[in-house]
């Protein structure tokens, strides 16, 4: 067991990431070898370097619902709701802010003024909510959500006087690639691609496969627990296509490395090497001490103290040979704070291998 504020660390505010750069490919990279505990400091447009011929590199495909929303309640009453997931009929999984709700409560969406009424209450906080419009749920948001953006980059947009949603959001905080619509967050080591890269990476003979995993809610809800390992890992929606399944099995024989672009990828393949399950729910909490079964490389942006990702890149370098996994973790942290790295979702990026 560990107790959680093991996982805190210093970070000055100037280094949080509050808009992305003006470029995909301007974000840097921190490359580590955990094996000998040695760094490289890159562009990520360097990233091609990493790879080698016959490596694979797996992606998630998910595409980010435009699944937050602003209304009023008919006495002018301000609500905030984040949608969570469509369960027929009209009906869809909300998180609702807001006073004085209750079942058949009717809001307003700003500013499109499109009308949703809340059913039931489910949990605290979290709704069953229906829809006038006829529309899907996921091309109704279209016209009237807003970008889902992490609350500390909203919080600091505030601060600086700034709107919450720029009109550059809705596109960066998507990966090239995502096609599959379902996600509330982005998965955020994939923003910093974009097609030169990876013809890049084609032309060096590296093969690229595909995921879903649908991020959910739970990648902004804080550890509060004192010991890490009791905090309610949240589940998350997978999919591995049998094609890509056969391209992991092809890489292993092969002799290549598996990178992963991301937590949630690494989530994903390593939910499949549990479970043997290419579809499902995953709820794997991965902790200094799991074993790796798919995942020889992970590309993933510079984390939040205190959080399970922090937890996760601490496991998978142990697992490679630094060890302890958290006190490395930490100091290479620290050596990216020292050289000015941008951190969380818009930030820089870190190749761990």
């Amino acid at each position: 067991m560990t107790r959680t504020d093991e996982y805190d660390f210093k970070l000055p505010e100037h280094l949080i990431a509050r808009h992305p750069l003006a470029h995909r490919r301007d974000s840097r990279l921190l490359s580590v070898h955990c094996s000998d505990k040695t760094t490289q400091h890159l562009e990520f447009a360097e990233i091609t370097s990493l790879f080698r011929e016959g490596d694979l590199l797996v992606r998630n495909d998910t595409w980010v619902v435009p699944a937050r929303i602003l209304a009023k309640k008919s006495t002018g009453g301000k609500v905030e709701g984040l949608w969570l997931s469509a369960l027929g009929n009209g009906l869809a999984h909300f998180l609702i802010s807001g006073s004085r709700l209750h079942s058949g409560t009717e809001l307003f969406l700003e500013p499109s003024g499109e009308r949703i009424r809340l059913v039931e209450k489910t949990a605290p906080g979290r709704w069953t909510v229906e829809k006038e419009s006829e529309l899907d749920w996921v091309p109704f948001l279209s016209q009237v959500g807003l970008t889902p953006l992490p609350p500390y980059i909203r919080g600091r947009r505030r601060q600086e006087g700034e709107e919450d949603e720029s009109s550059e959001d809705r596109r960066r905080y998507q990966s090239v690639w995502a096609e599959n619509p379902g996600a509330v967050a982005a998965p955020t080591a994939s923003l910093h691609f974009d097609q030169s890269i990876l013809e890049g990476l084609e032309n060096r003979g590296v093969v690229c496969a595909s995921l879903t995993l649908h991020v959910g809610e739970g990648t902004f809800l804080p550890v509060e627990t004192d010991v890490l390992e009791e905090h309610p890992i949240h589940d998350e929606w997978y999919e591995i296509p049998q094609e890509t399944i056969k391209a992991l099995h092809e890489t292993r024989a092969n002799g290549g490395r598996i990178i992963s672009v991301g937590t949630t990828v690494c989530r994903a393949l390593e939910s499949f090497g549990e479970s043997g399950e290419s579809v499902g729910q995953s709820q794997l909490f991965i902790v200094p001490g799991f074993s790796f079964r798919w995942v020889d490389a992970l590309l993933t942006n510079f984390h939040t103290p205190r959080s399970t990702l922090l937890a996760l890149v601490s496991a998978f370098v142990e697992h490679r040979g630094a060890k302890p996994g958290l006190e490395f973790v930490k100091d290479i942290y620290e050596e990216a704070v020292q050289k000015s790295y941008r951190f969380f979702s818009y930030g820089d990026a870190s190749f761990w291998e």
